[in-house]
Protein backbone atom coordinates (compact mmCIF):
# COMPACT_ATOMS: atom_id res chain seq x y z
CA UNK A 1 0.00 0.00 0.00
CA UNK A 2 1.52 3.56 -0.65
CA UNK A 3 0.78 5.46 2.57
CA UNK A 4 2.58 8.82 0.72
CA UNK A 5 -0.17 8.89 -1.86
CA UNK A 6 -3.73 8.26 -0.03
CA UNK A 7 -2.74 9.19 3.59
CA UNK A 8 -0.39 12.19 3.27
CA UNK A 9 -2.59 14.49 4.88
CA UNK A 10 -2.28 12.13 8.21
CA UNK A 11 1.00 11.58 7.47
CA UNK A 12 2.51 15.13 7.42
CA UNK A 13 1.20 15.67 11.03
CA UNK A 14 3.91 14.94 13.46
CA UNK A 15 2.03 13.24 15.73
CA UNK A 16 1.38 10.50 13.22
CA UNK A 17 3.67 10.29 10.82
CA UNK A 18 4.42 6.51 8.78
CA UNK A 19 4.59 4.66 11.69
CA UNK A 20 1.19 6.34 13.57
CA UNK A 21 -0.45 5.31 9.85
CA UNK A 22 0.88 1.86 10.29
CA UNK A 23 -0.67 1.55 13.41
CA UNK A 24 -4.07 2.52 12.04
CA UNK A 25 -3.48 -0.38 9.60
CA UNK A 26 -2.98 -2.58 12.11
CA UNK A 27 -5.88 -2.09 14.12
CA UNK A 28 -9.50 -3.84 14.29
CA UNK A 29 -12.36 -1.93 15.29
CA UNK A 30 -15.43 -3.60 15.20
CA UNK A 31 -18.63 -0.91 15.38
CA UNK A 32 -22.39 -1.88 16.38
CA UNK A 33 -24.92 -0.41 14.01
CA UNK A 34 -24.65 1.10 11.03
CA UNK A 35 -27.17 3.82 11.38
CA UNK A 36 -27.18 7.48 12.39
CA UNK A 37 -24.01 7.28 13.93
CA UNK A 38 -21.99 3.92 12.74
CA UNK A 39 -22.28 6.20 9.12
CA UNK A 40 -20.24 8.49 10.09
CA UNK A 41 -17.73 6.22 12.49
CA UNK A 42 -17.50 4.00 9.42
CA UNK A 43 -16.74 6.68 6.63
CA UNK A 44 -13.67 8.30 8.94
CA UNK A 45 -12.42 5.10 9.72
CA UNK A 46 -12.26 3.88 6.44
CA UNK A 47 -10.55 6.73 4.90
CA UNK A 48 -8.12 7.28 7.82
CA UNK A 49 -7.06 3.16 6.59
CA UNK A 50 -8.09 1.17 10.00
CA UNK A 51 -6.50 -2.13 8.61
CA UNK A 52 -9.98 -4.26 9.80
CA UNK A 53 -13.39 -2.72 10.46
CA UNK A 54 -15.91 -4.94 11.71
CA UNK A 55 -19.91 -3.73 10.84
CA UNK A 56 -22.58 -6.09 13.22
CA UNK A 57 -26.10 -4.54 11.93
CA UNK A 58 -29.41 -6.80 10.96
CA UNK A 59 -31.38 -3.54 9.90
CA UNK A 60 -32.03 -2.66 6.34
CA UNK A 61 -32.16 0.52 4.77
CA UNK A 62 -35.21 2.40 4.63
CA UNK A 63 -36.00 5.41 2.89
CA UNK A 64 -36.27 7.18 5.97
CA UNK A 65 -32.67 6.70 7.27
CA UNK A 66 -31.60 8.72 3.88
CA UNK A 67 -31.92 12.34 5.09
CA UNK A 68 -28.90 11.49 7.55
CA UNK A 69 -27.57 8.13 6.72
CA UNK A 70 -26.12 9.55 4.16
CA UNK A 71 -23.49 6.62 3.43
CA UNK A 72 -26.35 4.93 1.10
CA UNK A 73 -28.41 5.87 -1.28
CA UNK A 74 -31.99 5.31 -2.80
CA UNK A 75 -30.47 2.08 -4.44
CA UNK A 76 -29.82 0.34 -1.16
CA UNK A 77 -33.29 0.67 -0.05
CA UNK A 78 -34.31 -2.81 1.23
CA UNK A 79 -30.38 -4.21 1.57
CA UNK A 80 -28.90 -5.11 4.67
CA UNK A 81 -26.70 -1.98 6.37
CA UNK A 82 -23.80 -4.03 6.31
CA UNK A 83 -23.64 -5.15 3.03
CA UNK A 84 -25.06 -1.80 1.91
CA UNK A 85 -21.79 -0.40 3.96
CA UNK A 86 -19.31 -2.67 2.99
CA UNK A 87 -20.22 -1.72 -0.57
CA UNK A 88 -19.52 1.97 -0.33
CA UNK A 89 -16.66 1.90 1.56
CA UNK A 90 -14.91 -0.64 -0.25
CA UNK A 91 -15.14 1.60 -2.75
CA UNK A 92 -13.78 4.74 -0.77
CA UNK A 93 -10.89 2.73 0.55
CA UNK A 94 -10.28 -0.87 -1.15
CA UNK A 95 -6.66 -1.33 0.72
CA UNK A 96 -8.44 -2.75 3.94
CA UNK A 97 -10.29 -5.46 5.26
CA UNK A 98 -14.29 -4.86 5.92
CA UNK A 99 -16.20 -7.56 7.90
CA UNK A 100 -19.56 -8.16 7.50
CA UNK A 101 -22.27 -9.66 10.20
CA UNK A 102 -25.46 -8.72 8.72
CA UNK A 103 -26.86 -10.05 12.10
CA UNK A 104 -27.80 -8.89 15.43
CA UNK A 105 -26.10 -8.36 18.40
CA UNK A 106 -26.58 -10.79 21.13
CA UNK A 107 -25.38 -12.54 23.81
CA UNK A 108 -24.73 -15.77 21.84
CA UNK A 109 -21.95 -13.84 19.84
CA UNK A 110 -21.16 -10.88 21.64
CA UNK A 111 -17.66 -12.28 23.65
CA UNK A 112 -16.64 -13.64 20.34
CA UNK A 113 -16.86 -11.00 18.16
CA UNK A 114 -15.27 -8.25 20.46
CA UNK A 115 -12.34 -10.61 21.37
CA UNK A 116 -11.44 -10.53 17.88
CA UNK A 117 -11.27 -6.59 17.82
CA UNK A 118 -9.32 -3.95 19.63
CA UNK A 119 -11.75 -0.75 19.88
CA UNK A 120 -15.28 -1.15 19.90
CA UNK A 121 -17.80 1.64 18.73
CA UNK A 122 -21.41 1.71 19.88
CA UNK A 123 -23.36 3.24 17.40
CA UNK A 124 -26.80 1.41 18.87
CA UNK A 125 -30.01 3.12 19.72
CA UNK A 126 -31.31 1.06 22.10
CA UNK A 127 -30.60 0.93 26.02
CA UNK A 128 -30.52 -3.27 26.18
CA UNK A 129 -27.90 -3.02 23.38
CA UNK A 130 -26.12 -0.68 25.51
CA UNK A 131 -25.64 -2.56 28.14
CA UNK A 132 -25.05 -5.43 26.63
CA UNK A 133 -22.24 -3.79 24.57
CA UNK A 134 -21.14 -2.36 28.02
CA UNK A 135 -20.90 -5.66 29.79
CA UNK A 136 -19.05 -7.93 27.22
CA UNK A 137 -16.32 -4.89 26.97
CA UNK A 138 -15.58 -5.05 30.54
CA UNK A 139 -15.46 -8.99 30.21
CA UNK A 140 -13.60 -8.83 27.52
CA UNK A 141 -11.37 -5.70 28.43
CA UNK A 142 -12.07 -3.63 25.85
CA UNK A 143 -12.69 -0.06 25.38
CA UNK A 144 -15.78 1.54 24.57
CA UNK A 145 -16.57 4.56 22.44
CA UNK A 146 -20.14 5.44 23.58
CA UNK A 147 -22.16 8.02 21.50
CA UNK A 148 -25.94 8.84 22.08
CA UNK A 149 -28.32 11.41 20.35
CA UNK A 150 -31.55 12.67 21.35
CA UNK A 151 -33.58 15.70 19.20
CA UNK A 152 -30.99 18.52 18.69
CA UNK A 153 -28.35 16.85 21.78
CA UNK A 154 -25.36 14.47 21.67
CA UNK A 155 -22.95 12.91 24.04
CA UNK A 156 -19.64 10.99 23.58
CA UNK A 157 -17.65 9.24 26.20
CA UNK A 158 -14.57 6.22 26.22
CA UNK A 159 -15.54 3.73 28.66
CA UNK A 160 -13.29 0.92 30.09
CA UNK A 161 -9.61 2.23 28.98
CA UNK A 162 -7.09 2.57 31.29
CA UNK A 163 -9.01 1.31 33.87
CA UNK A 164 -11.40 4.00 33.48
CA UNK A 165 -15.00 3.99 33.82
CA UNK A 166 -18.07 1.87 32.17
CA UNK A 167 -21.12 2.89 30.64
CA UNK A 168 -22.61 1.70 34.09
CA UNK A 169 -20.47 3.89 36.45
CA UNK A 170 -22.51 7.02 34.63
CA UNK A 171 -25.85 4.84 34.41
CA UNK A 172 -26.27 2.10 37.20
CA UNK A 173 -29.84 1.81 35.67
CA UNK A 174 -31.57 1.60 32.60
CA UNK A 175 -34.34 4.42 32.67
CA UNK A 176 -38.24 2.88 32.75
CA UNK A 177 -39.54 1.81 29.69
CA UNK A 178 -41.30 4.00 28.07
CA UNK A 179 -39.84 7.33 29.36
CA UNK A 180 -37.04 7.71 26.54
CA UNK A 181 -38.94 7.83 23.27
CA UNK A 182 -36.21 7.04 19.99
CA UNK A 183 -35.34 8.53 17.68
CA UNK A 184 -38.33 7.18 14.99
CA UNK A 185 -40.74 8.25 17.83
CA UNK A 186 -39.35 11.94 18.70
CA UNK A 187 -37.49 12.99 15.86
CA UNK A 188 -33.52 14.54 15.19
CA UNK A 189 -32.29 16.60 13.26
CA UNK A 190 -30.39 14.94 10.38
CA UNK A 191 -26.73 16.62 10.98
CA UNK A 192 -26.22 15.66 14.68
CA UNK A 193 -25.47 11.77 13.99
CA UNK A 194 -22.93 12.74 11.91
CA UNK A 195 -21.13 15.27 14.35
CA UNK A 196 -21.51 13.20 17.55
CA UNK A 197 -20.67 10.20 15.30
CA UNK A 198 -17.09 11.82 14.07
CA UNK A 199 -16.62 12.70 17.57
CA UNK A 200 -16.93 9.06 18.11
CA UNK A 201 -14.11 8.64 15.42
CA UNK A 202 -11.91 10.52 16.43
CA UNK A 203 -11.72 9.21 20.20
CA UNK A 204 -10.73 5.73 18.04
CA UNK A 205 -7.86 7.53 15.95
CA UNK A 206 -6.51 9.18 19.38
CA UNK A 207 -6.66 5.73 21.22
CA UNK A 208 -4.87 3.79 18.48
CA UNK A 209 -2.52 6.96 18.00
CA UNK A 210 -1.58 7.27 21.41
CA UNK A 211 -1.74 11.13 20.88
CA UNK A 212 -4.28 13.54 22.92
CA UNK A 213 -6.72 13.50 25.58
CA UNK A 214 -9.00 10.85 25.25
CA UNK A 215 -12.77 11.20 26.65
CA UNK A 216 -12.25 8.77 29.82
CA UNK A 217 -13.88 9.33 32.48
CA UNK A 218 -15.59 12.39 30.85
CA UNK A 219 -19.21 12.58 29.50
CA UNK A 220 -19.34 15.32 26.66
CA UNK A 221 -22.61 17.04 25.85
CA UNK A 222 -23.19 18.91 22.33
CA UNK A 223 -26.28 21.23 21.87
CA UNK A 224 -26.50 21.81 18.02
CA UNK A 225 -29.35 24.79 18.48
CA UNK A 226 -27.23 26.59 20.66
CA UNK A 227 -23.66 25.32 19.25
CA UNK A 228 -22.60 24.56 23.28
CA UNK A 229 -20.14 21.85 24.64
CA UNK A 230 -20.28 20.25 28.22
CA UNK A 231 -18.08 18.16 29.68
CA UNK A 232 -18.37 15.97 33.08
CA UNK A 233 -16.40 14.02 35.07
CA UNK A 234 -17.45 10.17 35.50
CA UNK A 235 -16.14 8.52 38.75
CA UNK A 236 -15.19 4.60 37.92
CA UNK A 237 -17.47 2.66 40.38
CA UNK A 238 -15.20 -0.50 41.35
CA UNK A 239 -18.52 -2.47 42.76
CA UNK A 240 -20.38 -1.90 38.52
CA UNK A 241 -17.26 -3.20 37.02
CA UNK A 242 -17.14 -5.82 39.59
CA UNK A 243 -20.53 -6.98 39.09
CA UNK A 244 -19.87 -7.59 35.68
CA UNK A 245 -17.19 -9.38 35.49
CA UNK A 246 -18.97 -11.67 37.94
CA UNK A 247 -21.18 -12.30 35.41
CA UNK A 248 -18.38 -13.46 33.02
CA UNK A 249 -19.29 -17.40 33.48
CA UNK A 250 -22.95 -17.23 33.03
CA UNK A 251 -23.07 -13.86 30.45
CA UNK A 252 -25.06 -16.25 27.58
CA UNK A 253 -27.57 -16.35 30.06
CA UNK A 254 -28.32 -12.58 30.36
CA UNK A 255 -31.67 -11.23 29.92
CA UNK A 256 -30.58 -7.82 28.36
CA UNK A 257 -34.55 -6.62 27.15
CA UNK A 258 -35.70 -8.01 30.66
CA UNK A 259 -33.36 -5.75 32.65
CA UNK A 260 -34.46 -2.48 30.42
CA UNK A 261 -37.81 -3.45 30.62
CA UNK A 262 -38.21 -4.22 27.24
CA UNK A 263 -41.14 -6.48 26.64
CA UNK A 264 -40.28 -8.69 24.32
CA UNK A 265 -42.67 -11.99 23.48
CA UNK A 266 -41.83 -14.61 20.97
CA UNK A 267 -45.23 -15.34 19.55
CA UNK A 268 -46.54 -17.77 16.95
CA UNK A 269 -49.54 -19.36 15.95
CA UNK A 270 -51.54 -22.69 16.24
CA UNK A 271 -50.16 -24.28 13.12
CA UNK A 272 -46.35 -23.52 13.71
CA UNK A 273 -46.95 -24.76 17.15
CA UNK A 274 -47.88 -28.32 15.41
CA UNK A 275 -44.79 -28.35 13.14
CA UNK A 276 -42.36 -27.98 16.03
CA UNK A 277 -40.58 -31.14 16.52
CA UNK A 278 -38.67 -32.22 19.65
CA UNK A 279 -39.90 -29.41 22.24
CA UNK A 280 -41.40 -29.15 25.31
CA UNK A 281 -44.94 -27.94 25.76
CA UNK A 282 -46.69 -26.12 28.64
CA UNK A 283 -49.91 -25.49 29.52
CA UNK A 284 -50.30 -23.37 32.24
CA UNK A 285 -53.71 -23.45 32.42
CA UNK A 286 -55.88 -24.77 35.24
CA UNK A 287 -56.57 -28.59 35.48
CA UNK A 288 -60.21 -28.37 35.00
CA UNK A 289 -59.71 -26.24 31.71
CA UNK A 290 -61.28 -26.96 28.64
CA UNK A 291 -60.51 -27.85 25.57
CA UNK A 292 -58.04 -30.04 26.15
CA UNK A 293 -54.73 -30.90 23.88
CA UNK A 294 -53.87 -34.19 24.43
CA UNK A 295 -52.33 -34.41 20.98
CA UNK A 296 -49.32 -32.27 22.19
CA UNK A 297 -48.54 -33.90 25.50
CA UNK A 298 -48.34 -30.74 27.21
CA UNK A 299 -46.67 -30.95 30.70
CA UNK A 300 -49.14 -28.92 32.70
CA UNK A 301 -47.95 -26.40 35.49
CA UNK A 302 -50.49 -23.72 36.33
CA UNK A 303 -49.10 -20.43 36.20
CA UNK A 304 -49.39 -19.41 40.19
CA UNK A 305 -47.14 -22.05 40.46
CA UNK A 306 -44.80 -21.88 37.50
CA UNK A 307 -42.11 -20.73 39.57
CA UNK A 308 -41.90 -23.46 42.07
CA UNK A 309 -41.89 -26.21 39.18
CA UNK A 310 -39.36 -24.99 36.89
CA UNK A 311 -37.81 -28.65 37.62
CA UNK A 312 -39.61 -30.31 35.47
CA UNK A 313 -38.70 -28.21 32.26
CA UNK A 314 -35.37 -28.66 30.36
CA UNK A 315 -33.27 -25.30 29.14
CA UNK A 316 -31.72 -27.33 26.44
CA UNK A 317 -35.28 -28.35 24.59
CA UNK A 318 -37.19 -24.92 23.23
CA UNK A 319 -40.08 -24.70 25.37
CA UNK A 320 -43.82 -23.67 23.62
CA UNK A 321 -46.10 -22.42 26.09
CA UNK A 322 -50.06 -21.86 26.02
CA UNK A 323 -52.84 -21.09 28.26
CA UNK A 324 -56.51 -20.78 27.49
CA UNK A 325 -56.62 -17.41 24.90
CA UNK A 326 -52.69 -16.25 25.35
CA UNK A 327 -53.00 -13.69 28.12
CA UNK A 328 -51.22 -16.18 31.11
CA UNK A 329 -48.66 -17.72 28.31
CA UNK A 330 -47.04 -14.14 28.24
CA UNK A 331 -46.99 -13.65 31.95
CA UNK A 332 -45.24 -17.30 31.61
CA UNK A 333 -42.52 -16.53 29.54
CA UNK A 334 -41.56 -13.57 31.46
CA UNK A 335 -41.16 -15.84 34.37
CA UNK A 336 -39.34 -18.05 32.07
CA UNK A 337 -37.07 -15.18 31.14
CA UNK A 338 -35.90 -14.44 34.27
CA UNK A 339 -34.89 -17.96 35.00
CA UNK A 340 -32.73 -18.17 31.72
CA UNK A 341 -35.12 -20.08 29.31
CA UNK A 342 -34.23 -18.37 26.02
CA UNK A 343 -35.27 -20.65 23.74
CA UNK A 344 -39.08 -19.92 24.59
CA UNK A 345 -42.60 -18.97 22.56
CA UNK A 346 -45.98 -19.04 23.03
CA UNK A 347 -49.19 -19.71 21.29
CA UNK A 348 -51.36 -16.63 20.03
CA UNK A 349 -54.78 -17.67 20.87
CA UNK A 350 -53.95 -20.43 23.16
CA UNK A 351 -55.43 -23.79 23.46
CA UNK A 352 -58.39 -22.55 21.44
CA UNK A 353 -56.59 -21.80 18.77
CA UNK A 354 -54.89 -25.29 18.71
CA UNK A 355 -58.12 -27.02 18.73
CA UNK A 356 -59.58 -25.19 15.96
CA UNK A 357 -56.67 -25.72 13.79
CA UNK A 358 -57.03 -29.60 15.14
CA UNK A 359 -60.33 -29.81 14.23
CA UNK A 360 -60.22 -28.02 10.67
CA UNK A 361 -56.94 -30.48 10.05
CA UNK A 362 -59.14 -33.44 10.49
CA UNK A 363 -61.86 -32.04 8.73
Amino acid sequence: MDFNSRYHRQIILPEIGEEGQKKLNAAKVLVIGAGGLGCPVLQYLSGAGIGTIGIIDFDVVETSNLHRQVLYGKNDVGTNKALAAKKRLSDLNPDIVINVYPEKLTVKNALTLFADHDIIVDGSDNFSTRYLVNDACIITGKPLVYGAIFKYQGQVSVFNYNNGPSYRCLFPEPPSAGTVPSCSEIGVIGVLPGIIGSFQANEVLKMILGIGEVLDGKLMMYDSLSTQFSTFSIQRVASQIESVLATAPRFEKNNYDLFCGVEYIQEISAEEAYQKEDVQYLDVREPHEYPKVDSLSPILIPLGTLENELHQLSKEKELIVFCQSGIRSKKALQILSQYGYTRIAHVKGGAIALNEFQTTKIE
